[in-house]
């Protein structure tokens, strides 16, 4: 059997100990928002699916993805808050997308009145025409907001 033994010890007395800062990832706000963009989304397909096939089982759903869509919008303000409280670095510039997603929300938010009424009227055609709209909402923000961030990081 054999032992090892340690014949010399070495410290490094210039190793820079300080942690290293990872850069991070997408923020949490902007997760959640691609989280109620879908639910919204969601919401417009089973919209349509209730529109050709009246059964109450694509109203409850369209609903269900409203409320969620909603949630999670409420839960990307305040990690948006908390971002902007922490001084955290947000894309430039942020000024359409905070417009377009308010609109959007404040949408998400009629529609869910409409669809909380009775009845084939509940959806077709208000409830179908505020899906869409949230969703072509949704889209224009997205490409304006793309627009503007390649004309500022080029430098335009």
């Amino acid at each position: 059997m054999k032992h090892a033994t340690i014949t010399e010890a070495t410290f490094m007395g210039d190793a820079n100990l300080r942690p290293t800062r990872k850069r991070r990832g997408r923020p949490i706000h902007k997760i959640l928002v691609s989280f109620s963009a879908a639910y919204f989304t969601g919401a417009l397909v089973t919209d349509l699916v209730y529109w050709q096939m009246p059964d109450v089982l694509w109203e409850r759903f369209s609903i269900w993805l409203i409320v969620a869509g909603l949630v999670m919008a409420g839960l990307a303000t305040v990690a948006y808050a908390i971002d902007l409280a922490a001084r955290r670095r947000i894309d430039r510039p942020a000024w359409p997308r905070a417009v377009g997603y308010a609109l959007a929300v404040l949408l998400a938010l009629i529609n869910a009145f409409v669809h909380s009424r009775d009845g084939y009227t509940a959806v077709v055609p208000t409830g179908l025409m505020l899906s869409g709209l949230v969703v072509v909402v949704l889209l224009l923000t997205a490409a304006v907001s793309a627009a503007l961030a390649n004309r500022h990081r080029i430098g335009g």
